[in-house]
Formats: C-alpha cells, sequence, structure tokens
C-alpha cells in the first residue's frame, strides 16, 4: 500500500463529499432524527398542592440531513469502485466488510447541528484504518473556509487556496495559559462535568460548539486542549493522525492509547496533558 496513493484518494473523497453536500448548506429544507424517543417516566396523577408544575424532559434530537446521506454516498461510491477490497465504517449505513484489513472510517458532516444551523465549523472526517485499529492518515475538511487538515504518520498540512502549509501544535506547556475546547458540557455525565470544571476554571480560555473543528485547530496551534466523551469510531479515528502528525498527543481519559470511540483528550505538550488528566481520570470509563 502506497500511502501517497492513500493521501490522494482521501483527497478525491472529500472534495466528493463536499460537491454533495453543497447543495443543502443553508438551503436546508428537512432535518430528521435518528434518536428514537426516550419512553417518558410515570408521573403523580395529582401534583402536591405546594409542587411546582414537572417540566417535561425533553426529547433527545439527533439530527440528519440529505447533506449527511448524500457525502455518505458519494465516498462510498468512490471506494466500492477503487479499493473493493478496503471496508467501509460510516456513521449513516451500514459497514461494508474488509477482505484486507484496511477501512476507511468516515463522518460526511461531523456536526451536523453546526451545519444545520448554518455555522462553518462542520468538517467532514475521513481516515483510513489499519489491520490493527490504528488509524494511518486523517482529513478533517471544512470546506465553507477552504480549509483541509490533513495528517498522516510523522507530519501534518493545511491545504488551502492550492498551497500546503506544515502546521505544528503551539508551544504552551501550561494549563493556565491553554486554550481549550469541548463540543457541550452539557454532554458529559456529573463526574465528566465535574473534570470539565476543573480544566475550564484552570484554563485561560475555554471555547464550545467546534466539534472536530477543534482537533484541527489543535494542530494548527491556536487550540491547546480538546477533551470529549461519547464518541464513536468515525468521530476519532480522523483526528488522531493529524493531531499526531502536527506533534501533539493523543489518549484516553487515562492517558493511555486512545481508543476508535469513547473518551479522547488531545494536547499540545505533555505538560498540558499531564495537568490536564490529573482532572481527567477521576472520571474516566474503565472500559
Amino acid at each position: 500500500m502506497s500511502l501517497e496513493d492513500e493521501l490522494a484518494l482521501a483527497g478525491r473523497l472529500a472534495d466528493a463529499a463536499w460537491i454533495a453536500i453543497r447543495p443543502h448548506f443553508r438551503a436546508l429544507k428537512d432535518v430528521d432524527n435518528k434518536a428514537a424517543t426516550p419512553s417518558s417516566n410515570p408521573s403523580p396523577a395529582r401534583p402536591a398542592p405546594t409542587a411546582r408544575p414537572a417540566i417535561p424532559a425533553r426529547a433527545e434530537f439527533d439530527p440528519v440531513t440529505e447533506g449527511d446521506r448524500a457525502a455518505e454516498r458519494a465516498i462510498r461510491a468512490i471506494l466500492a469502485a477503487e479499493r473493493p477490497h478496503h471496508g467501509v465504517t460510516g456513521e449513516e449505513y451500514p459497514e461494508t466488510p474488509s477482505s484486507s484489513g484496511y477501512r476507511w472510517l468516515i463522518d460526511p458532516i461531523d456536526g451536523t447541528r453546526a451545519f444545520v444551523a448554518g455555522l462553518p465549523v462542520w468538517t467532514t472526517l475521513i481516515s483510513l484504518v489499519g489491520p490493527d485499529d490504528v488509524p494511518l492518515i486523517g482529513i478533517i475538511d471544512q470546506p465553507v473556509l477552504g480549509e483541509r487538515y490533513v495528517g498522516w504518520p510523522g507530519g501534518a498540512e493545511l491545504q488551502r487556496g492550492g498551497t500546503r502549509t506544515p502546521i505544528r501544535v503551539s508551544d504552551c506547556h501550561d494549563l493556565r495559559r491553554a486554550t481549550i475546547a469541548t463540543t457541550d458540557p452539557f454532554i458529559l455525565n456529573p463526574a465528566e462535568q465535574g473534570a470539565w470544571a476543573h480544566l475550564r476554571a484552570t484554563a485561560r480560555i475555554s471555547r464550545y460548539g467546534l466539534d472536530a473543528y477543534a482537533y484541527a485547530r489543535l494542530a494548527a496551534g491556536t487550540i491547546d486542549l480538546v477533551a470529549e466523551t461519547d464518541l464513536k469510531a468515525w468521530d476519532v479515528a480522523a483526528l488522531i493522525p493529524v493531531v499526531r502528525g502536527a506533534g501533539g498527543l493523543a489518549t484516553d481519559w487515562r492517558g493511555n492509547a486512545p481508543k476508535l470511540g469513547g473518551q479522547i483528550v488531545c494536547a499540545s505538550s505533555e505538560g498540558v496533558m499531564d495537568q490536564a488528566l490529573l482532572a481527567l481520570k477521576r472520571s474516566a470509563t474503565l472500559a
């Protein structure tokens, strides 16, 4: 397998995804909900006279659009024609098995909530994973801004406007001087929220709502730490080669090698990572 050929293919996959997505950005007609409506808990028929009226639980809303589906179909069509021996694991369609041990992990629109809101911080995530489940290459593509972050073993670059610029994480080594990010603290369980509250109270700046774009900016040196939880394989695989290729660190919340899903933390330096793990380890999952 030629890494250069696979990187070129990954770039063409990102191009095809944007062609499929472009007609839908800021022009959505329908947004579907992938989440099943949770069952409601029984409540007393007649509340006590002094009790306030109960606030009904809000059903979970997990958006998906035709842009998500069209982009994944476009990517899968190219892979079926050019890499039929590779597997494909994507967010919107069933998995295609691999006969070679290699598989592509794709999230056609990571940050669909931002996409629905018309905000240019969603990304297309594409990664090639080897037989040992270690991501080999990764792309974080934000086509509205014309920014494509590409990572591979030993390097990372920002492709923009026909230019390719090597990127490097910041030289921040102290969490007290760091800019940190998580997509939404309300996704975190109570223990995880406690860990995040510690990080937020220590860091200089905290930002939210960026999804995978935060990891791209960590690789480019403007964010120093990103911590998230409850991720799927297609959310994680592309991030790791980009962050590591730019000189950053990626682990789970215990400081071990990151898994394809669950909890992940990425940092610009060992100093920032070590300080963050003091808080994160307390709410790290056992799995």
